[in-house]
């Protein structure tokens, strides 16, 4: 299963005053959001553009801060994104970590594979790094370090992260443990590569500029917890099997699935009460 087909875009339905959707390719909001308030050197609307312009998350937003303009259905819309030094500290830990490819010559990588090992099944021995007992944990053959290509190493880090943090659900998933299953199930482990893939995808941290309010609110939680993403990996993760369950998916249904996981992704992180991605109403999931 390649990995980018895993990622298509889709828009968020909060409910509140926000009523997204798409157009031509834009996120359209409807805000009742204060104004930006601008200081000596913020931005203005784009070139063109008399419209009125709006915050995107009041509770984070302090006077002066330079804005982003955005343009989403026809008009500008603004959010207030000045970095703290901790945030850009730490998104340039994240966007880093996010370049990192598997390499399996390199040590450090082999022995993160072999912990994911152990921290999934602590009373098998391993045989090797290339063995006909990684197809167990959900990945495509022999050899597991041929299914990073999508999303790199750090889809390795998110896996062993999961398994460490919370065991109980990272098993109960592995092992398919809850609902009525498919008779063709999703492959684990390459389920979890996409998903990370995804999740890049979603929030854009690449691009220069933030384009998106999910983006902003997500760079605002790692003043919260520089683990924002793995965590955000994990509700993921169970919010994925739910929907799976939920719509009696099979494995061709996969990426319909994950389609949906990302909406109801971006509906989360756009509620008002969500600062932390403990706050997310899917995370109560994980146990």
């Amino acid at each position: 299963m390649e990995a980018a087909a895993a990622a298509a875009a889709a828009a968020p339905a909060p409910a509140g005053e926000r009523d997204p959707e798409h157009h031509h390719g834009c996120l359209a909001v409807r805000t009742s959001l204060p104004r930006c308030a601008i200081g000596a050197g913020g931005g203005s609307s784009l070139p063109g553009s008399s419209d009125e312009t709006s915050c995107g998350s009041p509770r984070w937003i302090g006077r002066g801060l330079s804005c982003v303009c955005i343009k989403r259905k026809g008009t500008y819309e603004r959010i207030c994104m000045n970095l703290t030094p901790v945030q850009e500290e730490r998104l340039q830990r994240l966007k880093h970590r996010m370049k990192v490819y598997f390499d399996p010559s390199r040590r450090d990588h082999q022995e993160a594979l072999k912990a994911l090992w152990h921290a999934t099944y602590p009373d098998q021995e391993l045989e090797g790094l290339i063995s006909e007992q990684w197809k167990d944990m959900g990945w495509q053959g022999r050899d597991p370090s041929t299914d990073f290509r999508g999303a790199g190493f750090i889809s390795l880090e998110n896996l062993l992260f999961f398994a460490k943090t919370f065991s109980a659900s990272f098993q109960r998933l592995l092992n398919k443990q809850c609902g009525n299953r498919a008779t063709w199930e999703y492959p684990f482990a390459v389920a979890g590569v996409n998903i990370t893939f995804m999740i890049m995808q979603m929030l854009d941290l690449q691009s220069t500029k933030p384009r998106t309010f999910v983006r902003a609110i997500f760079i605002q939680m790692l003043s919260e917890d520089e683990w924002a993403f793995d965590l955000l990996y994990c509700v993921a993760f169970v919010v994925m099997d739910k929907q799976w369950l939920d719509k009696n998916a099979s494995y061709m249904d996969f990426n319909e699935v994950l389609k949906s996981t990302r909406a109801q992704l971006e509906r989360e992180l756009m509620l008002d009460d969500v600062i932390r991605i403990e706050d997310m109403p899917s995370y109560s999931l994980l146990c």
